[in-house]
């Protein structure tokens, strides 16, 4: 049985499509570092990534907007705290809805990451990055074959509108916005030996789309951004993306094969050379990353390495490339959920105290999902998946379903970077 692993399950009616082109801030504020993560030195030369499925998307066109013009929104106020509380320097949330201008964004970071949560410090992030999405971007083709041509299934990403399940970097860091590389519409069928899914009907082979729809589907069921960021004069390459969940479809399994190839995409990305001599971006310019790089891989992945529904070997791909180390972070609160819900968890071949995601399914169960994958010219320095076990501080933040943030558990990794200058 195909078990759901992603929260955004609901199908609803047709998209409206939204236009904007990718935008940054980078205007610095003159107070930007006044304050000192707690549990962390004030003199340390740290640099925290995290990543954080913050599901803070909506059903529909101009919700978070309005969710996010006023401090008020309790989801957003505790997801503003679980972000305080970790205090990351670089941080990439999902499924925010892309908002043109920087709307959402911006609202996002004035009423609640600069305002303090239950005594928490605030936070002052003087550089983001957003850019459009495959969601809700329609088709023109019936991509589900079910007959009927419109909805969110039918979208170049899974999304009733576009920009839903979108994504956003908060950075304390200037972003090299000039050198940001998107890849939002590079299309699957470019990619050498992609899992084209197979239509069981028919004797042909990968043909469950047809040549037409193929001419216009993109890899990426959101987008895939390489985002240079400048940590004291060094750039480390922050490489975002949220490949679709492998489940809501069928024996052809089209979401289970894109999920593997939009993960293999960045396999191929940072290893640079032949490996990536098929991919383009946005802009034209061919190929992958320059040989000795520093980079960070960071993202709701949507694959266990040995669970769930993704196609074994998918998040595998990238975990065993020789250019990536897995810090593997961990949480003693995930190994308790795992034990307290039990059901399919009980089968579970990974350790659950690497698992990111709560998905209080007892006939799917936990998962680990959310990755932060340095590349190994980085030191690292420490790790952990933000999960408290019940009734330590913090718990009340992640909680048990209905959840009060996300199913999805921040997840950082800290690089030390010789030669850093404090921000």
């Amino acid at each position: 049985m195909r078990v759901l692993t992603h929260c955004c399950a609901v199908l609803l009616g047709a998209s409206l499509l939204v236009t904007g082109a990718p935008a940054a801030l980078a205007v610095p504020s003159d107070d930007s570092r006044s304050v000192v993560p707690e549990g962390r030195p004030a003199n340390r030369q740290e640099v925290r990534f995290a990543t954080y499925n913050a599901s803070l998307n909506r059903t529909a066109p101009g919700e978070l907007v309005r969710d996010l013009g006023t401090p008020g929104n309790a989801q957003a106020r505790a997801i503003a705290e679980v972000i305080q509380v970790n205090r990351p320097d670089v941080v990439l949330l999902n499924e925010f809805d892309y908002v043109p201008g920087n709307r959402a964004a911006d609202l996002f970071d004035r009423n609640y990451l600069r305002v303090g949560q239950n005594g928490k410090a605030p936070l002052d992030y003087p550089y983001v990055y957003t850019a459009p999405s495959n969601t809700g971007v329609p088709s023109g083709f019936d991509l589900n074959n079910d007959g009927i041509v419109g909805g969110a299934d039918d979208a170049l990403g899974f999304g009733t509108f576009e920009g839903q399940y979108g994504m956003v970097i908060y950075s304390k860091y200037p972003i090299e916005t000039a050198s940001v590389r998107t890849f939002q519409d590079f299309l699957w069928k470019d990619m050498p030996g992609a899992l084209l899914p197979d239509n069981p009907a028919t004797d042909a082979r990968d043909d469950w789309y047809s040549a037409d729809e193929l001419a216009v589907l993109p890899l990426s069921s959101k987008s895939h951004w390489d985002v240079p960021v400048n940590v004291g004069g060094r750039t480390v390459h922050v490489l975002a993306s949220h490949p679709t969940p492998p489940v809501f479809d069928g024996p052809e399994d089209r979401n289970g094969r894109r999920n593997s190839d939009e993960i293999r995409f960045w396999s191929d990305y940072v290893s640079g050379g032949d490996s990536a001599s098929y991919i383009h971006d946005d802009a034209g310019t061919p190929g992958g990353l320059r040989r000795g790089e520093r980079f960070v891989v960071m993202g709701d992945q949507n694959s266990d390495p040995l669970d769930g529904d993704s196609l074994p070997g998918s998040i595998g791909r990238l975990l065993g490339n020789r250019l990536v180390q897995d810090p593997l972070p961990s949480s003693q609160g995930a190994t308790e959920a795992s034990a307290f819900q039990g059901g399919a968890n009980a089968d579970h071949r990974s350790d659950p105290a690497y698992d990111t995601a709560d998905f209080e399914d007892r006939s799917g169960g936990n998962i680990r999902a959310d990755y932060v994958l340095p590349s190994r010219s980085l030191k690292v320095t420490g790790s952990g998946v933000f999960w408290p076990r019940a009734g330590t501080p913090g718990a009340e933040l992640t909680g048990i379903f209905p959840f009060p943030t996300s199913d999805h558990r921040l997840v950082y990794v800290d690089i030390s970077l010789n030669g850093v200058r404090h921000h």
